[in-house]
């Protein structure tokens, strides 16, 4: 079978739960296409979605470093 020129790689990822009374999801929307992605359960996303919560993780971190130095 050929490979479809339009294939994108998908990467399996997985988010924590959160508390209860948070969503048991998060929407990620890239390029106008939106993607519900179900917490605590492994999924298959397309790798640039994976991206995009890898830099929303880090710029988490950055923020979180920076409120706690201006706090000292």
């Amino acid at each position: 079978m050929a490979k479809r020129k339009d294939a994108v790689e998908l990467v399996n990822i997985t988010i924590p739960r959160g508390r209860k009374n948070e969503e048991n999801f998060l929407i990620v929307s890239v390029n106008g296409h939106g993607y519900k992605i179900m917490k605590g359960v492994e999924v298959a996303v397309p790798y640039f979605v994976a991206e995009v919560l890898e830099n929303a993780a880090m710029m988490a971190r950055q923020a979180r470093a920076y409120l706690d130095k201006m706090a000292d």
